[in-house]
């Protein structure tokens, strides 16, 4: 099943390994596409502060069902990344890692292996590592366990809630 797919990392060390994974689809058959930001974009929108960006990041979530991390050098530091996986947990997303630092990047450079960015949030969250783990032939089947692993998680959390609303343990 297609599942709609929010894609969480930074943007300034990353973008060329991200759109290497978040492009891999156009040599398969089929892709439901959704749009991307670009960087022009992103910059009106950090100019206009933290709620702006914050408020951005909940839209780009509505429709999706999961949220791929891709994890790079310095990814688990970045505050909006830990925001778009506290949102993601908060609204029952799937959460998956996958690791791109095996991934070349315009230059034709590898970067440094980066930190679990789930290791504060959710130790459950499963990561894959781009190239050793071959996401070019797994990566679908990867989203379907985060987005059935969500639905258990959400499930088995539900039933220990005691008034607030919790979608992992603390």
């Amino acid at each position: 099943m297609v599942r709609k797919v929010f894609f969480s990392f930074h943007y300034e060390n990353d973008i060329w390994r991200v759109n290497q994974v978040r492009n891999h689809w156009v040599t398969k058959s089929a892709i439901e596409e959704s749009g991307y930001i670009d960087a022009v974009d992103f910059e009106k929108i950090k100019k206009q502060g933290q709620a702006s960006i914050e408020r951005w990041i909940d839209n780009q979530l509505n429709g999706t069902s999961v949220t791929v991390v891709l994890i790079g050098t310095e990814t688990a530091s970045r505050p909006y990344v830990q925001y778009e996986i506290k949102r993601s947990l908060e609204r029952g997303n799937g959460l998956l890692g996958v690791y791109i630092h095996g991934l070349k990047d315009r230059n034709g450079y590898y970067a440094l292996k980066g930190q679990n960015p789930f290791s504060m949030n959710a130790s459950s969250i499963k990561t894959y590592d781009w190239v050793q783990d071959n996401g070019y032939d797994y990566f679908s089947d990867w989203v379907e366990q985060a987005y059935q692993d969500a639905q258990t998680r959400n499930y088995n959390n539900k039933i220990f809630e005691s008034g607030r609303q919790y979608y992992f343990n603390r």
